[in-house]
């Protein structure tokens, strides 16, 4: 069976939309970047990229060297990761769906007739002008309904809170140059602990939790960027498995490509 659906992305948001389609039995493909960004990376298909391979939640993902090694990888119940920032295996697809999990919270490159049915995930965009439907990724009590006209909510620059915390629990970089990791992700940490080096600057806990998400330290970052996330809950099980954000996105993504009978008739075929 040929792969029928693309996520463009491999970060956590995208990689539980990924678990929710493998597990329905779609046939699909992550395409990322040649340095993915990915925080939570034990959660991340994009690790895949680094590592050669990557298991989440008991479904492994491996890094496919072409389309011809994507589509065997896809048959043998993994699921393909390509380094193909630009798309360029898409003409060669008998595509039903591209899915645009990125997360950039702006509007996408690609339009409409990038795929039968296009999909994105949260802010950037808008259904009917740069894709087909749009799946709300804002916790609340739309998150994870689908929108096929007009777009989710915007971009609030303020995180989810989680125990009080919001920005303080997302980690950015204090400098420019390559992260150094002075912690591990699952790792509990008092406030003020070091988590990483970047450049000559330190990066401390703000406070006491577990370390849930450190970008790879082969990564060049600018100052203020997000590298990292810590989680003020204190439970280390979390780093592992697939959030509840994640998954309701997830079923967003699937019931958007059941909703068209056209794509729903053959993304089994």
């Amino acid at each position: 069976m040929s792969i029928r659906v693309i996520i463009r992305g491999g970060g956590d948001l995208a990689s539980g939309v990924a678990l929710r389609l493998h597990r329905a039995g779609i046939h699909l493909a992550i395409v990322e970047l040649e340095k993915p960004l990915a925080v939570r990376r034990s959660v991340a298909f994009a690790e895949a990229v680094y590592a050669d391979s990557m298991e989440v939640e008991g479904v492994t993902a491996r890094r496919a060297a072409n389309l011809a090694e994507a589509e065997k990888i896809s048959t043998q119940a993994e699921i393909p990761v390509l380094v193909d920032p630009n798309l360029s295996s898409l003409s060669s697809l008998g595509l039903l769906a591209l899915v645009d999990a990125r997360m950039t919270k702006k509007p996408p490159e690609t339009g409409l007739d990038a795929a039968p049915l296009v999909i994105g995930l949260g802010p950037g965009f808008i259904a009917g002008e740069n894709c087909h439907a749009v799946v709300e990724t804002v916790r609340g009590h739309n998150l994870g309904r689908v929108f096929w006209q007009g777009s989710a909510s915007p971009d609030s620059g303020v995180p989810g809170t989680i125990a009080t915390y919001n920005l303080d629990r997302v980690l950015r970089a204090p400098a420019a140059g390559r992260v150094e990791a002075k912690a591990e992700i699952g790792q509990r940490l008092e406030s003020g602990e070091l988590i990483a080096v970047v450049g000559r600057e330190e990066l401390r806990a703000p406070f006491s939790g577990v370390l849930r998400g450190l970008v790879h330290p082969s990564l060049e970052v600018h100052k203020g960027m997000k590298i990292g996330d810590l989680d003020p809950r204190n439970d280390s099980s979390y780093c592992s498995r697939v959030s509840d954000k994640a998954l309701a996105i997830g079923g967003g993504v699937l019931e958007a490509l059941l909703t068209k009978p056209e794509i729903r008739a053959s993304l089994w075929a």
